[in-house]
């Protein structure tokens, strides 16, 4: 194969597949492979996808001179408790902050409630006599004569990793810092995180969170992440690996290492990259993410071609819908919505005799029915063969084969016999089920943001994404759907168009009006520097743009509005603009500012990013050419309700240009794109396939 060097490699470990590209120097695909996913070892599959993909392109591991790996390690390891046994140091005086949280329940009449699990129980939750100021002077020093007792106590407890926050640290971090010094001279293998680095702003509950989720996957991730680069090193690999995070940006291991925490929601975070990306290349200003994987669905809300942000998710939530019921972590993040819906989710029939879908999955172990590979549940994958949508012929690039009939059996006898279905029927209940539940959270995700769904464009990607698009789309009320090209590892895409980027966040309350502005002009140059050494780990020459914020909102209020800063030198003269700035955000939000109040700082932020990768240059409109395919499939057709037969295309013989009417197949490999009866398909010039629903169909 012919490729212009260097080359760069993505690999995106996921719940059911891992998925790896490999891109020349024009930022052209020359392999992509999707690898069952290997839990024990995850490392394993990724190997094996690396090794697929460099044959494919006759190459070597010798060839790479870039590697970005996302993987959802540390969100599993945090959902499925397998973390380091978690001791807490706080001030004397605060040691409940966990047990005590917001001092409200999250379903507040429900008698059963299920309490959240913090990851720490209160007999590990231990205290050091020391006090800051919320301005970060020393009221009380610390002790440091407790120190063998505070170490006599961690080592009866067996904790494997602490995290230390302590009273206003994110204003002084200096007894948090001496405070590790002095454990880790007794106790050197002792892993700890301290509040101060991993998030140092106001607000103790949230903080001790964050510092706790990042203590309890920091021994799991630091020993993968040096497995992995170690396999990977034996092999010739000779470039430094970064890592994707969740705000959408790349960090080095070392940085990962220490603060793994920020590696949650890496892979879904390469998605939105992406789908950005698309956005940008077609002047698409109002986007819909949708990225359908083997164990979860992902949709994020992209406006301008900039996915939205936050700066807080919830983690391990013990009510799955219920917003306060998990365990608040405050990092940079693309905001998107995450439900249990994949091809892998199981579906059954409850107590009261209703049909049900996930959150639980097969995943790849071991997998649906129709993989033969040990499952016994029904799935969302053995719905789609049942249907039609998935072809033995052209599934997962002929890895294993798809055994239609025991798809069709176990539909039958678990779910079909108990409410009087046929096989088919089963697996449309499912099918319709999966997709609503996804529509669902994506209305619900745009109604929370203030937005609507019916003037978006949906891009749609993962190895499912594609093929539940056109459905998704018609229930969330969406009419254009694009799927571009090499769909179905689209994360892993996305991580090969991310910025090498850090951010950091500091708390510094100040009045707007008597703010001192030369202490605010050192503390965000400090944050600058500091980002910058992260930065420049990753990439050394590259030119680094900077985006400073302040966080601001009306005296006594408890939610911050985030405000752009220049990027300079904030002088005296700023503060009447800053305060415009708040006010007209603050009426679009809630309709009107509030004269006469106050306007308060509570957080600052400086976000340093290298440059994103160039577009590609097409302005060119393809020539419309109506296709016949001479090939056709028999499938259930989901508008009439009937099986009918549906066109039957490879993506690879389509061209720029080309038009033509649903239902259909388009078959690639690794995933297959469905056009529903009430679409039509007209592939662009970067081959990307858009999908327009008609108003009028059978």
């Amino acid at each position: 194969m012919t490729f212009l060097a260097p080359l760069r490699l993505a690999i995106d470990i996921g719940g059911t597949f891992t998925d790896t590209v490999l891109v020349d120097a024009a930022d052209a695909v020359i392999a992509s492979t999707k690898t069952l996913t290997t839990h024990d070892n995850p490392a394993e599959g990724a190997l094996l996808g690396a090794t697929r993909a460099l044959a494919d392109a006759t190459a070597s591991m010798t060839d790479i001179t870039g590697f970005i790996h996302g993987t959802t390690l540390a969100t599993n390891a945090l959902i499925e408790k397998r973390g380091a046994r978690v001791a807490t140091i706080t001030t004397e005086g605060f040691r409940d902050i966990l047990e005590i949280g917001y001092e409200r329940r999250y379903s507040q009449y429900d008698i059963n409630l299920q309490k959240t699990d913090f990851l720490v129980p209160r007999d590990r939750a231990l205290t050091v006599r020391e006090r800051m100021s919320a301005s970060g002077e020393v009221l009380i020093a610390l002790d440091e004569a407790s120190i063998a007792d505070l170490i006599a106590k961690l080592d009866d407890c067996k904790a494997e990793a602490v995290a230390i926050c302590l009273m206003h640290a994110y204003a002084n971090p200096a007894h948090e810092q001496r405070l590790r010094h002095l454990l880790q001279d007794v106790r050197p293998d002792l892993r700890i995180s301290i509040s101060s680095e991993v998030s140092p702003e106001a607000r103790e509950f949230d903080r001790l969170c964050t510092t706790v989720a990042n203590a309890y996957i920091q021994p799991l991730m630091a020993r993968y992440l040096d497995a992995f680069a170690s396999a990977f090193k034996s092999k010739g690999l000779r470039c430094p690996i970064l890592m994707m995070t969740a705000g959408g940006g790349m960090t080095t291991l070392h940085t990962a290492g220490q603060f793994p925490i920020r590696l949650v929601e890496s892979g879904p975070a390469g998605g939105a990259i992406l789908a950005a990306r698309i956005a940008r290349e077609n002047d698409l200003g109002a986007v819909l993410s949708f990225d359908m994987g083997g164990t979860t669905a992902k949709l994020c809300l992209i406006d301008d071609a900039t996915p939205q942000t936050s700066r807080q998710f919830e983690i391990g939530r013990a009510a799955r819908f219920i917003k306060g019921s998990g365990m608040p972590v405050r990092i940079p993040v693309i905001d998107m919505i995450e439900i249990g819906a994949g091809g892998g989710s199981i579906a059954a029939v409850d107590r009261l005799g209703r049909l049900t879908v996930g959150p639980k999955s097969a995943g790849s172990e071991p997998g649906p029915v129709a993989f033969g590979r040990g499952g016994g549940d029904p799935t969302v994958t053995d719905a789609d063969v049942v249907l039609g949508y998935i072809q033995a012929e052209n599934f997962a690039e002929g890895q294993f084969a798809i055994e239609t009939a025991a798809a069709e059996e176990v539909l039958l006898t678990t779910l079909g016999m108990p409410l009087g279905l046929d096989a088919c029927g089963a697996a449309d209940g499912v099918s319709r089920i999966v997709d609503e539940s996804m529509a669902s959270a994506a209305r619900t995700h745009a109604v929370e943001s203030g937005k609507v769904l019916s003037q978006r464009t949906m891009i749609a990607f993962g190895g499912n994404g594609p093929l539940h698009a056109c459905r998704v789309a018609r229930s969330a009320g969406v009419s254009r759907v694009l799927i571009p090209a090499n769909p179905s590892v689209g994360s892993a895409l996305g991580f090969l168009f991310a910025p090498v980027s850090f951010e950091i966040v500091r708390s510094r309350y100040a009045l707007l009006a008597e703010m001192d502005i030369a202490a605010i002009n050192r503390l965000l140059g400090d944050m600058y520097h500091e980002a910058l050494a992260v930065v420049r780990q990753g990439d050394a020459e590259a030119p680094v743009t900077t985006r400073r914020s302040a966080y601001m909102r009306y005296h006594g209020q408890g939610h911050e509005i985030e405000i752009a800063l220049p990027d300079r030198a904030i002088s005296a003269e700023d503060l009447k603009s800053l305060t415009a700035a708040f006010e007209t955000a603050y009426s679009a939000q809630f309709s009107r500012p509030v004269p006469g109040m106050n306007i308060e700082i509570l957080n600052w932020s400086v976000h340093l990013s290298t440059p994103m990768r160039p577009l590609s240059d097409i302005t060119a409109q393809p020539r419309l050419r109506h296709i016949q395919p001479t090939r056709t499939k028999r499938i259930f057709c989901d508008v009439s309700g009937v099986f009918r037969d549906a066109a039957f295309v490879p993506r690879e013989v389509l061209r720029p240009g080309d038009h033509l009417s649903g239902p259909a197949l388009i078959a690639e490999p690794q995933t297959t794109t469905f056009v529903g009866a009430d679409f039509t398909l007209d592939v662009d010039m970067r081959g990307t396939l858009i999908l327009t629903r008609e108003t009028q169909s059978e």
